[in-house]
């Protein structure tokens, strides 16, 4: 654990790095791969509407000793040839839930039902539901659903710009995509509880998005006056900045929707937990995932079109190769590298690794130098040098401009 949180520490404070947004094809790769997944589970099972929905009897027992299993044999002959639920609920109770029942079918299958379970009439209660209730909650849930997407977009292309808000709704659209899939290959009902937590995992999906943009925006400030990095890599920074917050958020969410899925719904056996339990758990994970490795790299790649952002990177790319083959010539002659061309030379990195000394001395790993502080391939230094980031944070020397 100790070294799990030096590493956390180390991301934070920019000793060290991974190349996200380098390695976004891979990322996009999976991203696909899952969603036509969810795609096809969705084509092949649809998606299992719940009584709310479709309309129909809900009898709700009261408290026995009776399995699932045993309720759902006892009844077998009572639904007219409907489909029926079976729930145990938290309380010993059992809920039975029988689609397409009309009121004056209900009420001869209340006492098929209590005979067949022997109970009286009395200790069930049945309550009929009609589809039309659940088409307007679903045309409700539709229309909120349509009008956040609409304000995320324009809050985002005002706060930040329209390149952002496209990929942050890309994210979101991902995270759906995947939720409702996973409901459909799973089996689960869709209940108001699904809709809530469909709803609520948009919040979160943005969350870590936002304060990602946020530090970008501010890293990426006047980044066509200098010549020393890229879009991708103040993205990159960014990203790994933000990376040990993100993490943590998560974890912390899902651990109470994990318990409410595997413990309250799983081992409790409160089935009525499961509809909002599992669209949050999918939800929070698609989520993290989308923030960390779907929105920053759309964006890196719509900004890489920019014909601006498009010279910077020749520059840049130009100005590492001059400074490796100044470097190079100058260990040829027996000469030390030059420091400022050293700073800026070498290739961009993977998965980045550090020196017997400490030093990082892979591409993409900066030294113990500030949160603000973005380079590719420099080595640690007494006296930092902060000449063109401007926009960075928590600089260790220099005056702020």
């Amino acid at each position: 654990m100790s070294k799990l949180g030096n590493l956390g520490h180390r991301l934070h404070r920019g000793e060290i790095s991974y190349d996200f947004v380098g390695k976004r094809k891979i990322w996009y790769g999976i991203s696909v791969l899952i969603t036509i997944t969810a795609i096809i589970g969705l084509a092949v099972n649809g998606l299992k509407e719940g009584i709310e929905f479709s309309g129909g009897a809900v009898f709700n027992t009261h408290k026995t000793s009776m399995s699932v299993s045993d309720v759902q044999n006892k009844i077998s002959g009572d639904t007219g040839g409907n489909d029926a639920t079976v729930q145990k609920l938290g309380n010993g109770s059992v809920r039975i839930q029988v689609g397409g029942v009309s009121t004056a079918k209900s009420a001869t299958m209340q006492t098929a039902i209590a005979k067949d379970l022997g109970m009286p009439k009395s200790s069930i209660d049945a309550e009929i539901v009609g589809p039309s209730w659940g088409k307007e909650i679903s045309n409700k849930a539709l229309e909120g659903l349509i009008i956040f997407l609409v304000l995320v977009v324009i809050y985002l292309a005002i706060a930040f710009e329209w390149r952002m808000a496209v990929a942050a709704l890309v994210a979101l659209l991902h995270d759906l995509t995947i939720t409702t899939g996973v409901y459909a290959i799973v089996g689960f009902e869709v209940s108001p509880g699904t809709v809530i937590g469909l709803l609520t995992i948009l919040g979160y999906s943005l969350y870590d998005t936002v304060v990602v943009f946020d530090g970008l925006k501010e890293a990426s400030k006047d980044i066509t006056k200098q010549n020393r990095w890229t879009y991708s890599d103040i993205a990159n920074r960014s990203l790994n900045g933000t990376l040990v917050r993100s993490i943590n958020t998560t974890v912390v969410a899902l651990l109470p929707v994990a318990a409410l899925l595997f413990i309250g719904g799983g081992i409790l056996g409160a089935g009525t937990l499961n509809d909002i339990a599992l669209a949050l758990f999918v939800g929070l994970a698609a989520g993290a995932y989308s923030s960390i490795f779907i929105a920053t790299p759309i964006v890196a790649d719509f900004k890489e079109r920019d014909p601006q952002i498009k010279a910077l990177r020749k520059r840049v790319l130009a100005k590492r190769s001059a400074d490796a083959a100044k470097a190079k010539q100058a260990l040829a002659n027996g000469e030390p590298a030059p420091d400022e061309d050293l700073e800026d030379a070498g290739p961009q990195g993977d998965e980045l690794t550090d020196d017997e000394e400490g030093t990082p001395a892979a591409a993409g790993v900066v030294g113990p130098r500030g949160a603000g502080q973005t380079g590719v391939g420099r080595p640690a230094r007494s006296q930092p040098v902060n000449r063109s980031n401007r926009g960075g944070r928590g600089r260790p020397s220099g005056k702020r401009r």
